[in-house]
């Protein structure tokens, strides 16, 4: 069997050690008998997989005791609606910083709920950066302040967490969490679609403080109130069984492998390897500004637009897939999250300068 490099933004690549011990537990659980797909999810066998699985999480992220673990459904596009139903509590404003892409999707869903205040934003240089706080213009009196961590689509990361003071902040993590430690207690609710960092597509992690939950205006429909999938442990209805079950996998993974300063120390070692030939060469291009970079998502130019087939041609003849950049941006993206191994970003690297010396 030969395994490729894949640098697909999501669905993404899993630990390869996951992907075995599922297919070894494929058929027969833990002598169960039966596949985690079969299982009743008020099952004892799946209660106690789902309970591990928040236990790890909570433990990798140092997630408190006042803060609930939802395992839900619908992604982080179903989130963009479900915070400001669930999270303005009666007032009428929120606030946006808008980063790219994503940002910009989370800002027109809110609109049907909320005033939305974009107390700043990217767009001045084709969200390019992330905008100093220094120049954010906040409403004191919003329910939440709303971030993308990290923008998979156009590459830029918040490298550092903002201060919003009594006004909760709200983080879409779904392409940066637990690639790095994390100090929860500085947010108010913190979201992540699985299919990039954690597990397959299907389930949605929320992380939310218990004093944010209730809040949901009376007549709201049980799916979509945080409360009610507190309440029943994330088991209001069926929930993405065997998402869940590989997102444990992964989460043992992380903890085999040193936990989160561990793999945030392999990330930076991949990422460096990369933006370092990208500053060296006058062939490719980095457009985001240096201190804003993604270690997850590295989207890249050719100096020729015109070589863009034939580079992403070559790649796949060496095994290297999903490099074309999302069709807003164009260009190039390697993505490289915590599962791509740094022999595949050095089989990259090569390549690139192989390509360069080439047609350069």
């Amino acid at each position: 069997m030969t395994r490729i490099f894949n640098f697909s933004a999501g669905p993404a690549v899993l630990p390869e050690p996951v992907l075995r011990q599922a297919a070894e537990e494929m058929l027969d659980w833990h002598g169960a008998g039966m596949s985690v797909m079969e299982m009743s999810h008020r099952g004892k066998e799946f209660i106690a997989i789902a309970e591990a699985a928040e236990a790890d999480l909570r433990e990798l992220l140092g997630i408190p005791a006042d803060y609930r673990v939802l395992f839900l459904q619908g992604g982080a596009t179903l989130q963009f609606a479900m915070v400001p139903i669930n999270l303005l509590g009666g007032r009428k404003r929120a606030d946006y910083v808008n980063t790219g892409e994503w940002s910009k999707k989370a800002i027109k869903e809110a609109k049907n709920f909320a005033e939305v205040n974009v107390a700043a934003t990217a767009e001045d240089a084709n969200f390019t950066y992330v905008p100093e706080q220094s120049a954010w213009k906040l409403d004191p009196q919003a329910a939440y302040v709303h971030i993308c961590s990290n923008e998979t689509i156009g590459g830029v990361e918040f490298h550092w967490v903002p201060d919003t003071g009594a006004v909760p902040l709200v983080a879409d993590m779904s392409s940066d969490i637990l690639s790095r430690p994390v100090d929860v207690t500085k947010f108010g609710l913190i979201y992540a679609g699985a299919q990039k960092n954690i597990g397959p597509a299907g389930l949605t992690i929320v992380i939310v403080r218990d004093d944010l939950l209730g809040r949901a205006p009376k007549g709201t429909a049980g799916m979509l109130d945080y409360k009610v999938h507190a309440d029943a442990q994330s088991m209001s209805n069926t929930p993405p069984t065997y998402a869940i079950y590989i997102a444990g996998l992964v989460f043992k993974w992380l903890k085999a492998a040193g936990g989160l300063a561990a793999i945030a120390e392999k990330n930076r070692a991949k990422a460096k390897l990369l933006y370092d030939l990208l500053d060296a060469s006058a062939f490719f291009r980095s457009p985001v500004r240096n201190c804003d970079r993604s270690l997850m998502n590295v989207p890249f130019t050719l100096r020729d637009e015109r070589l863009d087939e034939a580079f992403l041609k070559g790649a796949k003849e060496r095994g290297m897939v999903q490099l074309k950049g999302h069709r807003s941006v164009g260009g190039m993206r390697a993505s490289i999250y915590n599962a791509m191994p740094i022999e595949g970003v050095r089989c990259l690297v090569d390549y690139m300068k192989e390509f360069e010396a080439k047609h350069g």
